[in-house]
């Protein structure tokens, strides 16, 4: 089964489905875009800052540091487009393997960014959300990132939001749990327990589920991303690194998402 996904991907990938080429001068700026087919919830898997940086003889942190300039990059993007909802993936559940000198770096960032970007955000009516286990995370960390969402918690934009200490089996698991608690109290009935009722459960149930996802670096995988949130999202890869990924590609995505036909299993 892997190896007949792999290939279909790396199909999809020929026929024209990625690239690492930048799209053509006419299309550039996304004028070409349809502006009432644009996707309401974009979800991105920003993977590639640390092979870019080896690419260039430079430390891994050097490439998470670029990485950040991407998040603004396409942030502003985003925004600019009329996407309502842009869900970065920043650090997962798995990440904590890393080098310990790596994610205390990567812990860092939020707050660098923050300090930075926070008064454009607020100027651009940007709502910052996170969605993840806060409880792991260093005060410093959870301090920047509870701000902003103070902050800009009243802003009407596009919202913003961190996916940070986030594993979505973790967060599937929690919601089952909490509906076993609720059943176990007869507060619900498990044969009535629907869709929405887990769905209500998961950190992203303020969101609506994702309508394109984006994963850079050329992985064909989800990486325990939102697994139940996908379902029906389309998925685009590139092979370009997420701290060269640049507002062209961007628009490459939605250029190829505005081409699929979505039938949600139907004609």
């Amino acid at each position: 089964m892997n190896r007949f996904l792999n290939g279909w991907f790396r199909k999809k990938q020929q026929d024209g489905m990625t690239t690492r080429t930048a799209a053509s001068e006419s299309s550039r700026d996304g004028n070409d875009l349809s502006p009432t087919d644009i996707p309401r919830h974009v979800a991105i898997i920003m993977d590639g800052n640390g092979r870019w940086a080896k690419a260039r003889g430079l430390p891994r942190i050097a490439g998470h540091h670029n990485g950040m300039k991407t998040v603004k990059r396409i942030t502003q993007a985003a925004d600019r487009l009329g996407v309502r909802y842009l869900t970065l993936y920043a650090f997962s559940t798995e990440n904590w393997k890393r080098p310990k000198a790596e994610v205390e770096f990567l812990m860092k960032l939020p707050q660098e960014f923050l300090s930075l970007e926070l008064d454009e955000l607020m100027r651009n009516n940007v709502r910052v959300r996170m969605m993840g286990v806060r409880e792991l995370l260093p005060d410093f960390t959870l301090a920047a990132v509870e701000e902003a969402v103070r902050k800009t918690e009243n802003n009407t934009g596009l919202v913003l939001n961190f996916a940070l200490n986030y594993g979505s089996r973790m967060e599937m698991v929690e919601s089952a749990r909490q509906l076993a608690r609720r059943a176990a109290s007869g507060e619900i009935d498990p044969n009535d327990i629907s869709e929405a009722d887990f769905s209500a459960g998961l950190l992203s149930c303020e969101l609506p589920d994702p309508d394109l996802l984006i994963r850079t670096s050329g992985e064909l995988r989800l990486s325990n991303f939102m697994l139940w949130q996908l379902a029906y999202s389309e998925f685009w890869f590139t092979d370009v690194y997420w701290p060269e990924f640049s507002e062209a590609h961007f628009h490459e995505a939605i250029r190829e998402y505005q081409r699929r036909a979505r039938r949600y299993g139907g004609l």
